[in-house]
């Protein structure tokens, strides 16, 4: 087990490098003039020379690339905001607590609903809960997460006056952002659970154990639903990092001090240091759920597990 968790560690080293490598280069050949950006434009000629020098813009690509990697990977510093002056790493720690929080709020809602529809479809396939459920899905599928978030607000918040419109406080205040970013993972997970439960409802053992006169609720929840994990786990994993995207729209709309809005609001502002630090910091979170990912993998299926414990043990029989 610790052999799988090191080689998914060293596989997140180049995709992070990779990363930085790419959103580095975009941002260095982004039409604008940083200096201009920062001074105004009321500042002159001498003043934009020295503040692009005090800035460092006047050194070479690689140059300015080496010292970012090393900034960034020695020291986990991603600069300074070109509009605030502000640590962009102590911003970005600021404001992680409120974007995890309401992504863990929509992934929970997404597996909590989304998996028990799904399996509840596919235990009564082409029942009419079936096709309702289906009909639903296909509905959270199409609908974008913004439109959904404005209609919540306009039912909730300006005509029953139940639940917030904006801001932070309480938790009353992620539950529209949460409903509103999680319909469409809702939807997935039905779906792709009603897939993966009428592939294993159809196996052998499974009209095994219903000849042993087992409930149809054992049969379904004890023995199906745990064979039909892994493609749910998989698309749980990688909807936590479609909640996280997700949020640079939700957190805009619901005006949350999150990594999202603060990501938008520098993109406006063209504040590239920001935007560069964001998309980085977003990659590396991804990265470290999808690693929790892949142990939920060697925890569900023991193939897994057996495999590099094979591997351990072969070398330690050749020895």
């Amino acid at each position: 087990m610790v052999r799988f968790i090191i080689k998914r560690l060293l596989w997140m080293i180049p995709v992070i490098v990779g990363l930085t490598l790419l959103i580095f280069t975009l941002m260095y050949f982004v039409p604008g003039d940083p200096a201009s950006i920062i001074l105004g434009s009321s500042a002159t000629e001498a003043d934009l020379i020295a503040k692009r020098a005090d800035l460092g813009l006047n050194q070479p690509y690689i140059v300015r690339l080496g010292q970012y990697l090393n900034a960034v990977f020695l020291h986990f510093d991603f600069g300074k905001s070109y509009i605030t002056n502000t640590s962009i790493t102590h911003d970005l720690l600021q404001r992680l607590p409120r974007t995890m929080l309401l992504a863990v709020f929509c992934i929970l809602l997404s597996v909590g609903v989304g998996v028990p529809l799904g399996v509840s479809a596919a235990a009564h396939q082409n029942g009419i809960g079936d096709r309702i459920s289906m009909f639903l899905a296909l509905i959270g599928v199409s609908i974008p997460s913004f439109w959904m978030g404005l209609m919540l607000v306009l039912l909730f918040s300006l005509r029953l006056h139940v639940l917030p419109a904006s801001g932070i406080g309480g938790i009353q205040y992620y539950i529209l952002p949460a409903i509103a970013n999680s319909f469409h993972g809702i939807a997935t997970q039905a779906r792709q659970t009603r897939s993966s439960m009428l592939e294993v409802i159809r196996s052998d053992y499974i009209s095994t154990a219903r000849g042993k006169g087992l409930t149809e609720r054992a049969v379904i929840y004890k023995h199906a639903l745990p064979n039909a994990l892994i493609p749910v786990i998989t698309l749980a994993g990688t909807s936590f990092g479609t909640m996280l995207g997700g949020t640079l729209v939700i957190e805009t709309v619901f005006s949350i001090p999150g990594i999202g809005s603060y990501m938008i609001g520098a993109v406006n502002n063209r504040d590239y240091p920001v935007v560069q630090g964001s998309v980085i910091f977003l990659g590396i979170t991804f990265s470290l759920i999808m690693l929790l990912v892949d142990l939920l993998y060697a925890f569900v299926n023991p193939k897994i597990r057996a495999q590099y414990e094979g591997k351990k043990g072969r070398k330690k029989n050749v020895r």
